[in-house]
Formats: structure tokens, C-alpha cells, sequence
């Protein structure tokens, strides 16, 4: 089974890049927010608000461990989900890890114009958030690191992606 895992923080482009790799290699593509959300039947910030981070990371958790994986897989996975618990040795253990790198202000940068906003960074604007982005980077970054793979999130492509993971289409 080829499965991997694209990790980093919100904004980076797993979910982007996650579909085009899978398009371009033949592969299926799970994004676990999706996932979690169907589960759920409400969004992230809904589920947020209703039971809070806890129970959110206790069922994030679930979702990244009780998905049935089909044999050849990109999967996307939230910002904070390798984080929490023993997830990134279990994604480790269980496949491939990409950690697709942006720099706080690259990030900040393609929040402030997403589509979809992000309870969490409402109300934060230019250096307000840059600032919360490097924070959180800096609790994050040491589980992100724990990847198989790094990337630059600048100038990448699906061939440089599928070089990096040693993938080969189906």
C-alpha cells in the first residue's frame, strides 16, 4: 500500500497540492477534514464550538485511525493533527509523511486571501498575523519535522512532488 500523508500548517497547500498529486499519479485523495466533517455532520468551527478542542482532537484522532484507506492514497490532514497524541509515528508508521514548509509570512499572506476563513485567525491582519503564525509554528514545527519528507511550499510541482515521495503512477 503507498499512502502519504501531506502535513503542515493551515494555508501551506495540502489539500491543493494533495489533489494534484493524486490526479497526477493515479492515486485516490482523502482530506481527513472532509472526512471528519461527514462524520460529524457539521464543519470544524462548528464542531469546535459545540464540544471544544479536546473532544475535537479526540475525534480528529479517530478519524486519522479508523479511515479505511484504499490502496494507493494521498491523504490531507488538518494543521494541528500531527501535533496531538502519537499521530505522527502512527502516520510514520503507516505510510509516507510530506511536511510541506511555508514561511510565516508566505502563510499569512495566503490566509489573509483564502477563500474559506479560519475561525481561529478572525480578526488578525498583517503583522497581528504573522505573529500568531509564528507562534504556532513554533509549538508546531518540532512535530512537523518528524516527516519523512520536507518541501518548500515556494515553486513546487507535482513531478518535484512525486521525486520527493519516490511514487510511481498507477
Amino acid at each position: 500500500m503507498s499512502c502519504v500523508y501531506l502535513i503542515g500548517f493551515m494555508g501551506c497547500g495540502k489539500t491543493s497540492w494533495g489533489k494534484k498529486l493524486a490526479a497526477g499519479l493515479g492515486y485516490n485523495f482523502i482530506d481527513l477534514d472532509h472526512v471528519l466533517e461527514a462524520q460529524a455532520g457539521m464543519t470544524i468551527a462548528e464542531y469546535f464550538a459545540s464540544h471544544g478542542e479536546e473532544a475535537f482532537r479526540r475525534r480528529e484522532s479517530e478519524v486519522l485511525k479508523q479511515t479505511d484507506y484504499p490502496e494507493n492514497v494521498i491523504v490531507s490532514t488538518g494543521g494541528g493533527l500531527p501535533c496531538f497524541f502519537d499521530h505522527m509515528d502512527w502516520m510514520n508508521d503507516h505510510g509516507q509523511t510530506l511536511y510541506i514548509q511555508l514561511s510565516p509570512k508566505a502563510l499569512s499572506s495566503r490566509l489573509e486571501n483564502a477563500k474559506t476563513p479560519r475561525p481561529v485567525l478572525q480578526g488578525k491582519k498583517g503583522e497581528e498575523l504573522v505573529e500568531f503564525i509564528e507562534h504556532k509554528l513554533a509549538e508546531r514545527e518540532g512535530y512537523y519535522l518528524q516527516a519523512t519528507h520536507h518541501v518548500s511550499g515556494i515553486d513546487m510541482s507535482v513531478e518535484g512532488l512525486v521525486e520527493v515521495v519516490g511514487l510511481t503512477a498507477i
